[in-house]
């Protein structure tokens, strides 16, 4: 498989993006590579070869993808071989998971504020703005969700 250099540049600028948000360099850029190519799916044997990694490293890059639902594959009759694919149909559940975890980390940082003994008003003020922020954002999200539906129901209508 033949990709353009734009396309080796995004898989790179994607792969280090999602290095920088806890991603493996090779699930980085395996997911990189599923995203740019022009091929809606791909099978093992064209990621690695593409990707110039190992195999064990794009079974495993492919199996983690895989486990936390951010790819999915599918077989065509007569075809042995698994095709390997983004799951675009699940943005909203990727996200809801990102908020679930700021919900977290909120509700961990007001517990850091009741257990701290140390005199530090300036940091804890900081950290209650912080927390307020969180508080704010979650209450408001759905409601950015909503106007947000019905701004492209109205736009694709």
């Amino acid at each position: 498989m033949t990709l353009s250099d734009k396309q080796l540049e995004l898989i790179e600028e994607f792969g280090v993006y999602q290095e920088n948000n806890g991603f493996q360099p090779a699930v980085a850029r395996v997911m990189g590579i599923l995203l740019v190519s022009d091929k809606p799916e791909l099978t093992f044997e064209e990621i690695s070869e593409t990707l110039n990694i190992s195999k064990s490293a794009t079974s495993n890059a492919l199996n983690m993808l895989l486990n936390t639902g951010h790819i999915e594959y599918t077989k065509f009759h007569g075809d042995r071989k698994r095709y390997f694919r983004i799951k675009s149909s699940n943005w909203r559940d990727t996200f809801n998971k990102k908020m679930e975890d700021l919900g977290e980390l909120n509700n961990i940082l007001k517990r850091v504020l009741e257990v701290r003994k140390r005199d530090n008003p300036v940091y804890d003020e900081k950290l209650l703005y912080f927390i307020s922020f969180l508080d704010y954002l979650k209450g408001q999200l759905p409601n950015l969700i909503e106007q947000w539906e019905k701004q492209n129901l109205n736009q694709n209508a």
